[in-house]
């Protein structure tokens, strides 16, 4: 039976992110669905740093096609949750489905993982409360007022909950987060993998 991870991203979501996150959990073995308000190509942008520039610049990126809808997600299904930073979180933690999804995972014991301005919802949806917790620098004080203790560090893990700062924290945010999808496999997914080294 195929392990699948939920990504949720919306317009606005950041384009290297996206496409990572797919690409990444596909070599892994892992089959990503994409969920987003409406299903259809969504227009996602690119963040970066520029010298002369006081915060990141936005400019279009990639489009990337939602697999299903909010309403669709079925949480039982997954293995875990990640969301996506970029612009789409600022609107996306105003969708009481989205943080319906979120509480859910949790309330499972599933994996969380937000990245970026990701941590956003995960504080809108009550996560952050008591976690420590990492994120984009200048949407720190959303986590901090949501409750969480906030740790300028490339990824950190507090239970089931796994944040990271930005995609220039990539290879320590996917670290993590496969290696805690490692230990919490399903038995059926870890007696395959005994099978296969066999």
């Amino acid at each position: 039976m195929a392990r699948k991870i939920l990504i949720i991203v919306g317009d606005g979501g950041e384009s290297y992110e996206t496409l990572y996150a797919n690409h990444r959990f596909m070599e892994e073995g892992f089959v990503p669905v994409v969920a987003a308000p409406s299903k259809r190509a969504l227009n996602l942008v690119i963040h970066d740093f520029e010298p002369g520039w006081d915060t990141y610049i936005e400019k279009p990126g990639y489009k990337w096609s939602s697999d299903i809808t909010f309403s669709e997600v079925k949480v039982a299904e997954y293995e875990g949750v990640i969301v996506i930073g970029g612009r789409s979180p600022e609107y996306l933690r105003n969708n009481e489905q989205v943080l319906n999804i979120l509480r859910e995972f949790d309330k499972a014991g599933k994996g969380v993982f937000p990245i970026c301005h990701g941590v956003q919802i995960a504080a809108a949806a009550g996560l952050a409360k008591g976690k420590r917790v990492t994120c984009y620098e200048h949407v720190r004080w959303e986590a901090i007022a949501a409750g969480g203790k906030y740790e300028d560090r490339e990824v950190v893990r507090d239970g089931n909950l796994i944040t990271s700062r930005t995609w220039q924290d990539h290879p320590g945010f996917y670290r993590e987060v496969m290696g805690w999808l490692r230990e919490h496999a399903p038995q059926s997914a870890k007696r395959e993998a005994v099978g296969a080294a066999a």
